[in-house]
């Protein structure tokens, strides 16, 4: 079984892509591969921050490996939070930090359209490959469910009536931005190297 880092620290993500690849590979984390160190992700776009991840791996512990960078893009405010999904509140907030400051900032609009986009960048055999996934829906006025993790509890994925948080991992991981990057990935990888 080919063996790939996916560069994350992030356990809810790192759980999320073992259950969505189903013993398909061996995904090992940065924790496996002894790398501790904090990966500064400083690009400006999603694209870049997840290259900067999977170069970092592939150059310093030799291992082929994928990261993914993801982001909340809302209608009404341009895109907003994008990029900077993770730290919206600030550098060092909690996801409720997150949501509260989108539910404040949207209070009085109408447009609740949204978007999560996840791009996942993989560095294998020397080259550098990128897979999108996004899944429209919207951001609904209060929090609702308790699974899931980032902004689940108020988004709404487009064709249900229940939020990310209320839906359950099982049903997200079908559905997801990031479920719609890993099968482009899966069926990349499973095609040219199995």
């Amino acid at each position: 079984m080919k063996k790939i880092v996916f560069a994350t620290n992030n356990q809810h993500k790192l759980e999320e892509i073992r259950k969505i690849t189903q013993g398909s590979l061996e995904i090992l984390s940065l924790t496996d591969i002894g790398c501790n160190e904090e990966i500064d992700e400083t690009g400006i776009t999603l694209n870049e921050n997840a290259l900067i991840k999977a170069t970092y791996v592939k150059e310093r512990y030799g291992f082929d490996c994928f990261a993914d960078d993801t982001g909340l893009e809302v209608d009404a405010l341009e895109g907003a939070p994008g990029v900077y999904s993770a730290r919206y509140a600030g550098e060092a907030c909690r996801p409720e930090d997150n949501m509260e400051k989108l539910l404040a900032e949207m209070k009085e609009t109408e447009n609740r359209r949204a978007q999560f986009r996840t791009v996942i960048a993989l560095r294998c055999n020397g080259e550098n490959h990128l897979f999108e996934g996004v899944i429209r829906g919207s951001i609904i006025r209060e929090k609702k469910g308790n699974e899931g993790f980032g902004y689940d509890p108020i988004f709404m994925p487009e064709g249900y009536d229940k939020t990310f948080a209320e839906l359950g991992t099982e049903v997200k991981n079908q559905i997801s931005h990031r479920a719609v990057a890993t099968g482009k990935l899966m069926h990349f990888l499973l095609e040219r190297y199995q």
